[in-house]
């Protein structure tokens, strides 16, 4: 079964891994969603045919991946497999489910002045760990970030530099995205660290829905980068100094990624215990296991008993993922407080390009459809891969082929349940909380919709 938006020019197989659908492209390539011989999910980037034809790219893309193998931890995706010799170069790595920053954004809104705060720390975190192996990102940008589980990932897809490498770099290339280019990179002189820095200020500002350089083309925005002060006006002003520090014209005026760690979190108190039974998550009842059935006596989740009235918003007759009696179950409680990074969770996963108005759900502009529910807590993501439940303790994903139905029935006020039906029996299901009813009503109205996709 092909994944990708259109089907043409998917590649079957890319060394040993076998295509499911594209992820994206750019100026070095395209990226696939595949899976190993033994089921594991990997981002495969390849290079371009008129790169691959490059002997000094080919040499570009071999420092590259010695490089990115240096990166370990929690910060970045660890290289799994790569071939610089293929006729077209590709370099696989662990798929980190999430969303990228800018679908986050574009989902739920700006985030507010506590919320940027610890995003900025934990991307401060990961360039000292990407600085610290020598490297320098150079195109550090909402789309290259996921918020994934236990924190964002800076994503390499084909940017990365180590600093021994940048002699490969042809002189006078401006090599990054135009509004989060440090002006000594807009001018194509030599960069390092502190250019990852700038990034940052400027990822800070778009994450609190501002844009640092404004809009427009390509050279205008690498101008004002260069010649213009930023535009800090999205940006709480509490927040405002140490951003601005961030985005100084000078590479000797930012701060190093551990100072930025003191501006972001001057006060920071010292986190909890790791608990070794972490409390059950929102869309399990209390004892029950986080993906297990429904307990024993909770309402059913088959096709509405005959002649029941049907939910506004969801088709009258039964289907197999059709939505079940409204009785009021056991899962009333509201989930906790949002984590540090605002209503979406960090770890909920588009593995289909995000549609281009920000919305969840329908096929815009030939878009691949998906459904994308959240809560503080939890979220449902439905699209060509399959389904995927999360919490911020766990993340399960199903393939299509491992799913028998997809149900959902709406519970209280603002409530709505996902029940997800294996064929091989297993059930496993997720509580969802909507901040309004009209939100609660477009997934009742979104689901069918995207459920006659799939099944």
């Amino acid at each position: 079964m092909v994944h990708g938006a259109d089907g043409a020019d998917l590649p079957d197989r890319i060394g040993g891994y076998a295509v499911e659908r594209e992820l994206g492209a750019g100026g070095m390539g395209t990226v696939y969603l595949a899976r190993s011989r033994g089921g594991r999910a990997v981002a495969v980037k390849v290079a371009r045919p008129e790169l691959a034809a490059d002997p000094h790219f080919r040499e570009r893309f071999r420092a590259e991946v010695a490089a990115a193998r240096s990166v370990g931890g929690f910060h970045t995706a660890p290289v799994v497999d790569a071939d610089p010799d293929a006729a077209a170069p590709w370099l696989a790595t662990a798929y980190i489910p999430g969303p990228t920053l800018s679908a986050l954004v574009a989902a739920e809104g700006p985030m507010d002045e506590a919320r940027l705060r610890q995003l900025g720390a934990a991307l401060a975190e990961a360039l000292a760990a990407v600085h610290a192996c020598g490297l320098v990102h150079r195109d550090l940008k909402p789309g290259n970030i996921i918020m994934a589980a236990d924190g964002p990932r800076v994503l390499d897809f084909g940017i990365a530099r180590a600093l021994e490498s940048t002699r490969l770099t042809a002189t006078g290339t401006a090599f990054g995205t135009p509004g989060f280019l440090a002006p000594e990179q807009a001018q194509g002189l030599d960069v390092d660290g502190a250019a990852d820095v700038f990034a940052l200020g400027a990822v800070l500002v778009a994450a609190a829905g501002g844009s640092a350089f404004g809009a427009g083309t390509p050279m205008g925005l690498m101008y004002r980068s260069v010649h213009e002060p930023p535009d800090l006006a999205a940006v709480p002003e509490g927040l405002r100094p140490a951003v601005a520090s961030c985005l100084a014209k000078e590479p000797a005026g930012r701060p190093t990624p551990a100072e930025l760690l003191d501006l972001f979190l001057p006060d920071a108190a010292d986190h909890p215990p790791t608990v070794a039974l972490p409390p059950p998550p929102p869309y399990a009842p209390h004892g029950a296991s986080p993906f297990g059935p429904p307990p024993q006596g909770a309402a059913a989740f088959g096709p509405p008993p005959h002649g029941a009235a049907s939910f506004p918003g969801t088709p009258s007759a039964a289907a197999p993922y059709g939505v079940a009696p409204s009785a009021p179950g056991p899962y009333g409680a509201a989930p906790p407080a949002a984590g540090p990074y605002g209503g979406t969770p960090p770890h909920q996963a588009p593995t289909a390009p995000f549609p281009p108005d920000g919305t969840a759900g329908g096929n815009a502009d030939g878009a691949e459809p998906v459904f994308m529910a959240v809560d503080a807590r939890a979220s449902v993501l439905i699209d060509a891969s399959g389904v995927a439940l999360s919490t911020d303790e766990h993340h399960l994903h199903f393939p299509w082929p491992e799913i028998g139905t997809v149900q959902y029935a709406p519970e209280g006020p603002r409530h709505l349940r996902v029940v997800v039906r294996l064929r091989d029996g297993g059930v496993h299901h997720c509580l969802l909380t909507a901040r309004r009813r009209s939100r609660r009503q477009e997934w009742l109205e979104d689901l069918p919709l995207i459920l006659e996709c799939f099944l």
